[in-house]
């Protein structure tokens, strides 16, 4: 049984939650430019977390996540960017965005520090 991956389960409830303002936003706000921008950012975010779970490497790993990272952030400025522009209320979303991209940050500074604890005993 595989264990618990905290990156890849809040990713995937986050999605949803997307998913979920996104019908609302092109159902009931009829907002179709930012809201397809927030939809495409935010589902990279947990697509780029599982390619990275199933990395070749620690390099390959640094890169995916780095990838997950920067599409957590775009995603927090569709957010803000909605939020301001009043199409929502919702700062839930964005607490749980900026969540994901403090957890992203915690991984990929441990991964890159990995990295060079390895290389380290490589040069020895």
């Amino acid at each position: 049984m595989k264990t618990e991956n905290i990156i890849l389960d809040k990713t995937f409830d986050f999605s949803l939650k997307i998913i979920e303002l996104y019908k609302t936003l092109i159902f009931e706000k009829k907002e179709f430019v930012m809201s397809k921008q927030l939809l495409r950012s935010a589902t990279s975010i947990g697509a780029n977390a599982v390619e990275a779970d199933s990395a070749q490497s620690r390099k390959d790993f640094i890169a995916k996540m780095s990838i997950s990272f920067k599409e957590a952030n775009e995603t927090k400025y569709w957010i803000k960017l909605l939020i301001r522009s009043g199409f929502i209320e919702r700062n839930d979303i964005l607490e749980s965005c900026d969540e994901i991209i403090r957890i992203l940050t915690s991984i990929l500074n441990s991964a890159r520090k990995n990295l060079e604890k390895k290389q380290g005993k490589n040069n020895v």
